[in-house]
């Protein structure tokens, strides 16, 4: 048996899926709280238990999340138990990987629409497993391709040895982890430089092509030095309609029904993977054009004349993005955007940053850190060291007086950001509609 420790994270939900789908017996642990990417786990018949070192038996290889350590009690039995194969989660992935021609996808921005929108255009082209991010795994048997998210977070990345890396983009982010950009930057051209085959880069990054490569490179974008070149792109409420040019020579026109110049890239990334294995164009947009998106980005409801959308933003240029799209979307509807930070550490570093995407919207409000945010030494800090700098802003909470006062703007827009739970205050202000 595969048993998980920490089984709600959206990574290790995402393996135990994948795990379960190949035949293997699997359960796993958690913390007792609600957690929306439990869902999958149930709908499978995944067993989640309350955390118990007698849950820990002899003859199973367990999988512990990155965050656990011998202050939990399942870890600490499953490493004092000589019968009882003990890994975490990244030691694991990396392993799995060997089994597959392996596609990760890293980068500081869209990696998780990327790894959907990849694994979708893959599928039917040959039997493909996938890893997102979101909470998702699916697998089939003698799958050919395993596309998979990977995170930089801890240099996770260190563990992996992928077929193809790529990479779309580099920003310095995790600022409690990497003292310096410098830091940052290295564990990307050191993830990439690990690539058995090539590594895939978003050529217009002010740093992804100047780095040291080692292994074979192809760029993808919009400026004359790529490999792969998106030209004579629209984005408008529409969509985006471009042309891809290969190596100097037209591949195929895309129309596709997709925003933001920020999803374009995404795209073309995933146009970059399925051209290095041998897809036309006309595969390609056939199957794309039917790609939904994933769990928390840019997610989409309506009610009357309002729109609302849930998103995992939580850094500032993801925060820019979701609110141009947000713009090109929709344009005769004001944006009522509401923000929750996440790491003390990051609110810290970027808040004038983060004051300035929110001051994109018409009307900009605040949650503050949830309860459950990891304390960091020497951090002393609440929403305010973001509002001082965007003083039209509003300070709400999760309840239902604020959800009704949320309530009161009519041909709307709402943007919820966070990677916390945000979409609670955004089911209130639903209900408060009537």
């Amino acid at each position: 048996m595969y048993y998980f420790v920490g089984i709600k994270g959206s990574g290790m939900a995402s393996l135990a899926e994948i795990l379960h789908d190949l035949g293997h017996e699997v359960a796993g642990s958690d913390i007792d709280k609600y957690i929306f990417i439990e869902e999958e786990l149930k709908r499978r018949g995944i067993p989640i238990y309350s955390w118990n070192k007698d849950n820990i038996k002899d003859g199973m290889h367990v999988i512990t999340g990155n965050d656990f350590d011998r202050s939990n009690p399942e870890v600490a039995a499953a490493q004092d138990n000589p019968n009882v194969i003990c890994q975490n989660y990244c030691e694991f992935l990396g392993d799995f990987f060997n089994n597959f021609i392996s596609i990760g996808i890293g980068g500081t921005h869209g990696k998780t629409t990327t790894t959907g929108m990849c694994y979708h255009l893959f599928k039917d082209y040959d039997k493909t497993n996938v890893l997102i991010g979101d909470g998702t795994g699916y697998a089939v048997k003698d799958a050919k391709y395993f596309v998979s998210e990977v995170d930089e977070f801890r240099n996770h990345f260190k563990h992996y040895y992928n077929d193809y890396a790529l990479i779309n983009n580099v920003e310095y982010d995790h600022v409690d982890y990497f003292k310096t950009f410098e830091d940052y930057k290295k564990v990307f051209e050191e993830y990439g430089n690990r690539a058995k085959k090539m590594a895939v880069i978003w050529g217009d990054d002010p740093y992804l092509p100047h780095m040291k490569w080692t292994k074979p490179v192809c760029k993808f974008g919009l400026n004359d030095n790529n490999d792969i070149q998106a030209k004579n792109v629209i984005n408008n409420d529409k969509g985006l309609s471009f042309d891809v040019y290969a190596h100097g020579e037209l591949f195929g026109h895309f129309a596709l029904p997709f925003y933001g110049m920020h999803t374009l890239y995404d795209t073309l990334a995933v146009i970059t993977l399925g051209y290095l294995e041998g897809m036309d164009a006309e595969y390609m947009q056939k199957q794309l054009s039917t790609f939904e998106g994933v769990k928390r980005r840019y997610t989409v409801k309506e009610k009357g004349d309002c729109i609302f959308v849930d998103d995992y933003a939580h850094h500032p240029t993801a925060v820019q993005y979701v609110l141009e799209e947000t713009r090109t979307r929709y344009p005769g509807k004001q944006i009522i955007a509401v923000f929750q930070p996440d790491r003390f550490s990051r609110a810290l570093r970027f808040a004038k940053r983060f004051a300035a995407a929110m001051d994109l919207a018409d009307h900009p409000f605040f949650l503050d850190f949830p309860d459950n945010a990891h304390p960091e030494p020497g951090i002393d800090i609440d929403v305010t060291e973001i509002t001082q700098y965007i003083p039209r802003a509003k300070i709400v909470k999760t309840d239902k007086e604020h959800a009704k006062m949320l309530a009161d703007y009519d041909n709307a827009v709402y943007v919820f950001m966070s990677s916390k739970d945000i979409y609670k205050l955004e089911e209130l202000v639903i209900e408060a509609k009537g």
